[in-house]
């Protein structure tokens, strides 16, 4: 049998208990990433403290939903990037260069998220203000 082939003995086949492992796998892995991920524990933090601004800075229902998610999405790519990091570090801990450019654009990606974020909210700011 090929590895294309072959099933993971930890694959879900479906029904409603699917559904709640999932959410418990859910839950463990935003545990895990609070306890070990300390860029995770710094975004949650700004998060935290931006959520209720979300509502001040933020005109309408739309804008403040706007707001609040590209929040979201720096955390969902922390994640994505811890995850790489975690997958990385289980393959080899000694220097490899196709690990190291993983690491690099999960990197990258969280940068990009954090950019994204930082324009929009400053965008709303500065039309808030002028």
């Amino acid at each position: 049998m090929r590895n294309s082939e072959r099933k993971s003995p930890f694959k879900s086949h479906g029904g409603i208990a699917r559904i709640g492992n999932a959410f418990s796998y859910s839950v463990s892995g935003l545990k895990a990433a609070f306890l070990n991920e300390a860029a995770f524990r710094q975004e949650l933090l700004l998060f935290a403290f931006l959520l209720p601004l979300s509502f001040v800075v933020g005109q309408t229902f739309y804008q403040c939903i706007l707001l609040i998610l590209v929040l979201c999405l720096v955390l969902v790519v922390e994640l994505i990037n811890s995850a790489i990091e975690a997958v990385a570090d289980s393959v080899s801990l000694e220097w490899d260069a196709r690990l190291g450019r993983a690491k690099d654009l999960g990197s990258a990606a969280v940068m990009l998220s954090i950019l994204c974020a930082a324009s929009v909210w400053l965008a709303f700011i500065y039309k808030r203000i002028f």
